[in-house]
Order: C-alpha cells, then structure tokens, then sequence
C-alpha cells in the first residue's frame, strides 16, 4: 500500500481507538467497523444499524492468531479446519473466550473471521486486534456497495469512511458451526 493508504488506515484505526464507527469495504459489501470490547462503541453501531441487541455482531482481524484464545478451545482438527479457511469469506461459531455480551448477543458463542479483502484485514492489524464488522446498513435494507451508498444512507453517523472498493463478492460470508463445520447461513 502506499503512503495515502496507509494515512488512511492509520486514520482509521485511530478513530476506533477513540471509539468511533469507521466505514470500510469488505468482499462484497461495505462494512462498519468498531472496538468490541468498547461498549460505548458497539451501543452507538448498534443505534445506527437500528439492530436489535440481542443479535450479535461478527468479528474480523488480521489473522487468525488474533483469534487464537477461541481456536485453543476447540479440537485440534477442528482448529485447523478453521485456519485452512482463512482468510475467506467464512464466518465460525465458536465458544467465545474474551467477548462480553454486546457482541455475542448474550450467547456463549461469537462469530469470527479472517476476511478475504486485504484492506479489512489491514484495518483490523492497524487497530491492533479483532473488530466488529457488520454490514453498512440500517438493519432491513440493503447494505451499502459504495462509499457513495454509505455516505447517502448513514452520512454524518459514521465517524471516518476509509477509502476503499470491495472485493466483488456478491453474497455475505458463509457462517459455519466451527465444533461441527454445519453450514449455519
């Protein structure tokens, strides 16, 4: 990357840091972004989205290492199913570790990937650990393909939109049980 992305990536990670809500593109759809573990953070994602509490939100990062308390709980070979995937556009179950309770919905379980769009992870090892990101959307519509999309629908409610192009995808990732491999969405 170069220096501008670079910039931006850092101005990005920044304003997480600070507890902001960062739009960024992802595979196929744009995303917003915020710290997990800032409740602060995660209850203004939340009001923004109009999303109900109880429904969680999905977790990148970098690499899977930064998931590397979940994966340690699960068997060996389901562990390594998990790696093989990464990054993708595949979602896990697993037993949450260290997620409190805004993310996982209130369920022992919390949704993680390595996502397949090397500026997402770029983001997540800029911030220096897992991230929320969920949809650039008010729940019920159509999520955002654009920053165009994100500025008209959300605007000013998002704190930073970092300048980037999805990975043409056309779907959401694949979410799979990681203790089965079932094919949840």
């Amino acid at each position: 990357m170069g220096d501008r992305d670079d910039k931006a990536l850092r101005e990005a990670a920044a304003v997480l840091q600070r507890g902001g809500v960062v739009a960024h593109a992802s595979e196929g759809v744009w995303g917003l972004a915020c710290d997990p573990f800032n409740q602060v953070a995660v209850a203004k994602l939340s009001a923004l989205k109009g999303r109900e509490a109880d429904k969680g939100f999905i977790v990148i990062a970098a690499d899977a290492a930064a998931f590397q308390p979940e994966l340690a709980a699960l068997a060996a070979e389901r562990a390594a199913a998990v790696r093989a995937s990464w990054p993708g556009a595949v979602t896990w179950v697993v037993a949450s570790q260290r997620f409190p309770h805004w993310i996982t919905g209130g369920r022992a379980t919390v949704a993680i990937r390595v996502p397949g769009h090397a500026q997402a992870r770029a983001l997540a090892g800029c911030f220096g650990g897992p991230i929320v990101s969920t949809s650039a959307n008010r729940s019920g519509e159509p999520p955002a393909r654009t920053a165009a999309e994100v500025a008209a629908t959300l605007g000013a409610e998002v704190d930073y939109c970092l300048p980037g192009t999805t990975g043409g995808r056309t779907g959401p990732s694949t979410i799979r049980d990681a203790n089965t491999g079932a094919v949840l969405r």
